[in-house]
């Protein structure tokens, strides 16, 4: 089975390299890659002990940084490795400040590409995000004497693990993992009735990012003048599907402000000839004067401000769900008791779940059923209050899972 596995490594390379052809994201990514062993051989020492996250993506990197920064808090003297898989996650960060003493994308999985890699410094502890798992990066990172961890995990009945096919990875899985944090209950019970005993449920780390953001300072230039005590809308991380609703309570509403900042800032000239009148965040940071009285939608052409923005909010609309790309995080918009509102696509995400649940947002099969509820909310004071409320109690009551994990972690 492991050379099955190489093999399949070896043809996703190859695979990547044809459609690095046709595709930027994949070209970028190739081309990091190639540069990954440069970035830690010129970080790190051979005697340096670091303390290693590895996140898919951006939404990864935002669940395990709380339990990064407590871990070097603790540990000062160990050095912070931080590897990505996607380009959208490694963008957003290297251009940031950040703890990390280096930032790249993970290599691919060959014993030759991992060994290479490891070899530049000594992992102490070695972490990975919520469903990330790489046989061979597992293998010799535990061979070399890592400690190996798996926070905010999330378990699902259509993973591999599940499949008569996946039973060899799950041996490694036992003898490599020293424990797994799991999201939720139901997650850390699939875990267990495979045999992965070395399991409880920490609850999402999430949660205690978000409940950080609102001791921030929130504050973004300009918005306070755009909003100017009417009610507004922000569409976080949105599609054509969340833009096309927002385009219906321009057409029904005169009186409700929209912020719109979308996932994909290459859509910017799109968005501008969906509402001609609009105005771009970039536009105000130039330092033009404007009266904002008759501008009702602000277009976000800029990244590092949504989780700002919402706290501006009356209502958020949050963008993926109309589609299987997945739902971008309510969370960062329920902490500030906002209600939520979005697409039934989710599977992925069972805090969409409890808020709905409890009241504090609504899902949609399409976008045609959320602008005329929107439109209605909007004039409905109370119901939106109770909502946001219930949104916010909803993220108060969830247990401060990197605290939870730190001392376990720090145990072993």
């Amino acid at each position: 089975m492991k050379t099955l596995y190489d093999s399949m490594i070896r043809l996703l390379i190859f695979g990547m390299k044809i459609g690095a052809v046709f595709k930027y994201k994949l070209k970028k990514g190739l081309a990091g890659r190639r540069q990954s062993c440069k970035v830690v051989q010129n970080s790190f020492s051979k005697q340096d002990k670091v303390i290693w996250m590895h996140a898919a993506s951006l939404g990864e990197y935002e669940q395990g940084l709380p339990v990064l920064e407590k871990l070097k808090q603790q540990l000062p003297q160990h050095k912070v490795l931080i590897t990505f898989f996607s380009p959208s996650g490694y963008d957003h960060v290297i251009t940031k400040q950040n703890i990390a003493d280096a930032v790249c994308y993970l290599p691919f999985d060959t014993d030759e590409w991992v060994m290479e890699f490891t070899a530049n410094f000594q992992t102490d502890i070695f972490f990975t995000v919520k469903y990330e798992y790489w046989y061979n990066l597992l293998r010799i990172l535990k061979s070399q004497g890592a400690r190996i961890f798996v926070i905010s995990a999330l378990f699902y009945e259509t993973q591999v693990f599940f499949k008569f096919y996946g039973k060899w990875f799950v041996k490694r899985l036992k003898k490599d993992v020293d424990f797994f944090f799991h999201q939720t209950q139901q997650s850390s019970a699939l875990a267990k009735g495979i045999g992965l005993k070395q399991s409880v449920t920490a609850g999402d780390t999430r949660y205690d990012r978000v409940k950080d953001l609102r001791v921030r300072d929130n504050e973004v230039e300009f918005i306070p003048q755009f909003v100017d005590g009417q009610k507004c809308i922000v569409f976080g991380s949105s599609w054509e599907s969340e833009e096309r609703i927002a385009e219906m309570i321009v057409a029904k509403n005169s009186a409700v402000k929209l912020i719109i900042a979308p996932h994909d800032l290459a859509r910017i000239p799109a968005l501008k000839e969906q509402f001609p009148s609009a105005v771009l965040y970039s536009s105000l940071q130039q330092g033009s004067v404007r009266d904002f009285q008759n501008v009702r939608v602000l277009i976000i052409d800029c990244i590092g401000l949504l989780s700002k923005l919402y706290s501006y909010a009356d209502i958020a609309v949050v963008g993926g769900g109309f589609h299987s790309k997945g739902l971008h995080n309510i969370l960062e918009a329920a902490t500030f008791g906002v209600p939520v509102f979005f697409g039934n696509q989710y599977r992925k995400n069972p805090e969409a779940d409890e808020i709905i649940a409890r009241n504090g947002g609504k899902c949609f099969e399409d976008e045609f059923f959320a602008g005329p509820y929107l439109l209605g909310l909007l004039h409905d004071e109370k119901l939106m209050q109770t909502m946001g409320d219930n949104a916010r109690r909803f993220v108060d009551a969830q247990p401060n899972a990197a605290e939870i994990i730190l001392r376990k972690i720090l145990a072993q």
